[in-house]
């Protein structure tokens, strides 16, 4: 069942001659967590494999969109409008320990590899596959906080667009990299992290209902934060990302690629979004409304696995697929609810099984692909390491 080759001669030719190259300069990142890093390794036993480090934290925060959605499955319950029975602030507490214990051990896999000498191009494709699978969990989580249908937050369509713009950036870092053989770790990471984790923290202590405060003019907390999101991407990381790229070329540093061939990999991602929002824009049922959590998971399941792709190609220096098989599925399912729109709802949870069910199958028998290429176990450190 999982001894599908998805990986060609070449990407394993590419990934025999990998070297990690990676640039952080963000100073909460420099200066306050690698070394609260330097400190919690030392108590991570040598047998841990970093891989187990990486998988558990993904786990968290998986655990933590699963509590709320059992609280707060519809996002209605913070909302002003609500008459239902509200999150308790215990909730909000117990997603800031775990979204802490994930992002420490996402810091921690790394330096737990060179530690125990078993860093490799394995580790970080795991690594950064689960990261691009958590970039729906964390929004989708924040979006608990605030609520909808409530004059001070914001709708579905706009929480969407939110998510959108997690996705972009995530993926323009990997795409960056793709061009110039560099990845520069996005400074909106290291802030976001940590920012959500007091932010629930202070959920816990002070409840949800203190964040529908007026901030500026008629903006709430929650509009302000829809617009941070916004200057991030489009006045921040775009315009990095484009100069890093146009600085490789300039310089003759990075692969040096056609201007088609280098924005390659941004043809399934252009096509991903158009779907998702054809979809959402020519639904006769409104998708959208009746179940946005189910939207967002299947939107998040499908750019995992163009992103895993994309990182692929870029870490075996290969060409990146121009297309995704999910994408086929994508569009059909678009088509099918749009002229059947009494089985809107269950071509959308069809498609949503489908999507996680063949990202875990690529997932799985990559890693494995991997582990039997190497000789090396995911989960486990070798005896001779140890």
């Amino acid at each position: 069942m999982y001894d599908h080759l998805y990986l060609k001669t070449d990407h394993l030719k590419g990934f025999d001659n990998y070297k990690y190259n990676a640039i952080d300069t963000n100073p909460l990142g420099v200066y306050v967590m690698h070394p609260f890093w330097n400190f919690t390794i030392k108590f991570i036993p040598r047998w841990i494999a970093p891989n187990l480090l990486t998988f558990v934290g993904f786990l968290f925060t998986v655990a933590a969109s699963l509590l709320l959605s059992y609280y707060d499955y519809g996002f209605y319950a913070s909302g002003k409008l609500y008459k239902g029975s509200s999150i308790p602030n215990w909730v909000f507490g117990v997603v800031s320990l775990f979204l802490f214990i994930s992002y420490s051990l996402d810091g921690l896999d790394g330096k737990q590899a060179r530690r125990t000498g078993t860093s490799g191009p394995l580790g970080e494709l795991f690594d950064h596959g689960l990261d691009s699978w958590t970039t729906v969990f964390i929004p989708t989580a924040l979006y608990s906080i605030f609520g909808r249908n409530d004059p001070t937050t914001i709708e579905p369509i706009r929480m969407y667009y939110i998510c959108l713009m997690v996705f972009i950036n995530f993926y323009l870092a990997h795409w960056e990299k793709y061009n110039t053989g560099v990845l520069y770790l996005p400074w909106s990471y290291d802030c976001s992290m940590v920012g959500l984790v007091l932010f629930f923290a202070l959920t816990a202590i002070v409840g949800p209902e203190r964040w529908k405060m007026t901030v500026i003019k008629q903006y709430s907390f929650g509009q302000i934060t829809e617009i941070l999101f916004y200057i991030t991407t489009f006045i921040s990381n775009v315009p990095v990302s484009i100069y890093n790229i146009y600085v490789c070329y300039r310089d003759k540093t990075g692969k040096n690629l056609s201007l088609y061939e280098g924005s390659r990999p941004l043809i399934p991602l252009t096509v991903f979004v158009s779907l998702c929002l054809i979809w959402i824009k020519y639904s006769s049922t409104n998708i959208l409304e009746r179940d946005p959590r189910m939207f967002f998971m299947m939107s998040g399941a499908v750019f995992s696995n163009i992103s895993c792709r994309l990182i692929v190609a870029q870490m075996s220096k290969t060409r990146c697929d121009g297309h995704n098989i999910l994408l086929t599925f994508l569009g059909f399912a678009v088509v099918l609810s749009i002229y059947l729109p009494s089985i809107e709802l269950l071509v959308m949870y069809l498609m949503t099984l489908l999507s996680i069910l063949a990202h875990i199958h690529y997932g799985t028998c990559v890693v494995k692909q991997m582990a039997d290429h190497f000789n090396i176990q995911c989960f486990k450190i070798p005896c001779n390491k140890k």
